[in-house]
């Protein structure tokens, strides 16, 4: 509940953006630059080096976080839970994507992730793409996993001996059974795609200058840091309460879910 809490509070910011920044995220006023973060409205947060207002700079650093995120989580949701079920179900197909998924699982997910950021160039687009190749492997070996366990099971095979399709039997008797350790995984990648998209912001690989993002602020408030600590503190703070809620909702699901955890409970 804790991390659900947290996280619909990074959620109403990202939809009440424009209705809680008190101004553009980009307008400049170098005659306000540096301002620390007071108790007024307009200065809650301070401002940064060009003036820029870094309450509304955060408030649209989340809608671009959590869209990104989203993208992530929903290209998983189609390709991983695709490669998986089809490696699963057809055994000839299990050995060479799953080898595939080996092979791209043996690289450090964030040196994928820059490395194919770097190839097609710095855009939100490009994070979503890189952070959705570096994923789907590690979401379609859970499904996989659901699926080799489900497929023996009695009703699938009471469904293959009535005459039922093959995907028939994968989309009406196994996936609805496999959506547990799937909706668990899905909020993790939730939260590792956030640190990523910032990770590769600050690298210089994400979304352009142009677009708020919370990677790009503590990349640019770290030569600041001395004289303005805020710079760097409050991004980075938004970004540990968005991954820390995420996790804490990922772990709940997980608890629920899980039926072996319920009669262990029990």
């Amino acid at each position: 509940m804790i991390g659900l809490v947290m996280f619909s509070f990074v959620v109403a910011l990202a939809v009440f953006a424009w209705w809680i920044a008190p101004n553009d995220p980009n307008r400049t006023a170098i005659r306000m630059r540096f301002r620390p973060p007071q108790l007024d409205r307009v200065l809650l947060l301070g401002t940064d080096n060009l003036g820029r207002n870094m309450l509304s700079r955060i408030v649209h650093g989340a809608q671009l976080s959590l869209l990104i995120g989203l993208g992530v989580v929903l290209l998983n949701s189609v390709f991983g839970v695709l490669l998986g079920a089809v490696a699963g179900y057809f055994r000839k197909l299990d050995g060479p994507m799953m080898r595939l998924a080996d092979a791209l699982m043996a690289f450090p997910s964030i040196l994928l992730a820059i490395g194919i950021a770097a190839a097609l160039g710095p855009s939100a687009w490009t994070a979503v793409i890189a952070l959705s190749v570096v994923y789907i492997p590690r979401t379609a070996r859970i499904v996989r996993a659901s699926v080799l366990v489900v497929r023996e099971m009695e009703f699938v095979q009471a469904a293959r001996a009535s005459g039922a399709g093959h995907w028939r039997i994968i989309s009406r008797h196994i996936m609805p059974n496999c959506m547990a350790p799937l909706i668990v995984q899905l909020s993790f990648i939730f939260a590792y795609a956030v640190l990523s998209e910032a990770v590769l912001s600050f690298l210089g690989l994400g979304a352009p200058p142009s677009i708020p993002s919370w990677g790009t602020m503590i990349s640019e408030g770290r030569t600041y840091i001395r004289e303005a600590s805020w710079l760097t503190i409050v991004p980075g703070c938004a970004i540990a309460l968005t991954v820390l809620g995420l996790n804490l909702m990922g772990d709940g699901l997980r608890d629920v879910l899980d039926p072996r955890l319920k009669i262990e409970q029990g």
